[in-house]
């Protein structure tokens, strides 16, 4: 029988309009490394005077493009890890301040568009492999009593946790194809694999609080302990996992997403006795020595596997280091490079971050970009890269800057002019061009608490452009701009969205 060639013209049309943009959308792999606490003035090609070797992160610098005004959008963990995966500023989610520990709860809410969901339903395997850090749902042996006994930080009793039972609401219900995680901070128990939800060995042990006087991030909390945990041997784990991962991908035709969230610099400094003195910043100078082996690492397992040229790799830090003025003084290192602050704060050394971006032939080597970027952008730029437009309840904070990695960011409307971080604390940071207003008296963390900082005045307002250590508050000199700056935080605060 002979069909109406009217009726098959048109589909037939739609279809080879489908192939077409098809054919146009690059599926490159991507790969996203995650360091724990590690400053953008540890990496020497950022920071001349740094103290530390970085040549695996030098080689990302020369033959990619860095990002000279990046941030987390919070400046410790468990929130920049939400904003990076969702999109979405985690300030709007249940956790309004501080981080959550091994025992907590998921943060992320059922149903909610993450990048590996988002990619997985374009066509690419996903995998997570590193310190997950967004809470986990643990299964009681008896219903009626609380999960453990104590409090989150000090566990005293933790005889009703079912460690043999699935434990849900991590990875692999968030878009994750594989997971294999840990569930916290290196120093925040239960020290245990989860990989596909199942731990992978029996939790027999019960580890002691150890502290070391070597150097002050050489401590982790007492806790549980699987048989085939050692806090020294994590990181390499992890990579070991990301490199077979990565071999084992290559083999498929369809596109991987790897998201590898490290476990270091992050407390307890643990390098291995190869990387011991390695660096003229102590113990800490050591285990980023050994953070950039992982990334050479990761190069090696993407060129013996064929994957290098079609690969972007992403190498970014969830914070600010853990690095005070003594550290400084101890070591004449800045693992924050100039600016004021480190982890939990709201001024720059909290949230400032190293970006550096990689993919061969398509980003130009040794570029750099200006660009206001945060790790909420993600998300955004996938979607752009992929030619797929977000749903409007997803990636709510999230700016696309795929136009500026391919070089044609010249009169692009859609790119972020403003960002918002957010402190230990629970204070703001609201960036505008070159200022940024703080809606606290001190650091907004640990540098300087706000009871410590009484007698100052109740904001801060700073032009980055040419006071980028933040020290010549302007806030009375500018009250124009601070109030419209203020309305304007206010506003994207309580709209739901920036985006």
């Amino acid at each position: 029988m002979i069909r109406n060639r009217a009726l098959i013209g048109l589909p037939s049309l739609l279809l080879l309009a489908g192939v077409a943009k098809a054919s146009s959308v690059e599926k490159p792999n991507i790969i996203y490394i995650l360091a724990d606490d590690m400053g953008i003035g540890d990496i020497r090609a950022l920071n001349a005077a740094s103290q530390i070797p970085t040549p695996a992160l030098d080689h990302m610098v020369d033959n990619g493009m860095q990002f000279t005004d990046a941030h987390s959008n919070s400046a410790v963990s468990t929130p920049t890890r939400y904003g990076t995966l969702t999109g979405r500023y985690a300030f709007r989610s249940a956790l309004k301040k501080g981080v959550l520990t091994g025992y907590s709860e998921p943060l992320l809410e059922p149903g909610r568009e993450t990048v590996a969901s988002f990619l997985k339903a374009n066509g690419y395997r996903t995998a997570c492999i590193g310190k997950w850090h967004l809470g986990l749902h643990w299964s009681k042996k008896d219903s009626t009593k609380a999960l453990y006994e104590g409090s989150e930080w000090d566990t005293t009793d933790t005889q009703n946790v079912n460690y043999e039972a699935s434990i849900t609401g991590g990875p692999t219900d968030c878009g994750f194809d594989y997971s294999y995680i840990l569930p916290a901070s290196l120093d925040m128990a239960p020290y245990v694999y989860i990989e596909n939800g199942k731990l992978t060995a029996p939790v027999n042990r019960h580890a002691p609080t150890w502290k070391s006087d070597e150097a002050k991030g050489m401590w982790y909390r007492h806790g549980d302990i699987a048989d085939d945990f050692s806090h020294d041997t994590c990181l390499q784990r992890f990579t070991a996992q990301s490199v077979k991962y990565i071999h084992e991908a290559s083999k498929n035709k369809s596109p991987f997403f790897l998201y590898f969230p490290l476990s270091a610099p992050h407390t307890p400094w643990l390098p291995s006795a190869e990387f011991r003195h390695r660096s003229n910043a102590g113990v800490y100078g050591d285990f980023v020595c050994m953070v950039d082996d992982v990334v050479r690492q990761i190069y090696k397992a993407l060129e013996e596997s064929g994957q290098d040229k079609n690969t972007i790799v992403v190498f970014t830090s969830d914070n600010g280091s853990m690095w005070g003025q003594e550290d400084i003084n101890a070591f004449n290192h800045r693992a924050n490079g100039i600016y004021s602050g480190a982890k939990s704060d709201i001024w720059e050394g909290g949230h400032r971050i190293p970006y550096l971006v990689t993919w061969p032939q398509k980003i130009q080597a040794g570029s750099r970009s200006s660009q206001l970027v945060c790790s909420t952008d993600l998300l955004a730029t996938c979607a752009e890269m992929l030619q797929t437009p977000l749903s409007p309840d997803a990636g709510e904070d999230s700016y696309s800057f795929w136009s500026v990695l391919r070089g044609k960011s010249s009169g692009q409307s859609h790119l972020r002019e403003s960002l918002i971080s957010h402190s230990v604390e629970g204070y703001f940071a609201f960036r505008q061009g070159p200022w940024v207003l703080l809606d606290c008296k001190g650091s907004g963390g640990w540098a300087l608490p706000e009871k410590e900082a009484s007698d100052r005045p109740s904001m801060q307002l700073y032009n980055l452009e040419q006071d980028a250590s933040q020290q010549n508050n302007l806030v009375e000199h500018y009250p124009e701009l601070v109030k419209t700056m203020k309305s304007r935080l206010e506003q994207q605060k309580l709209q739901g969205r920036s985006r």
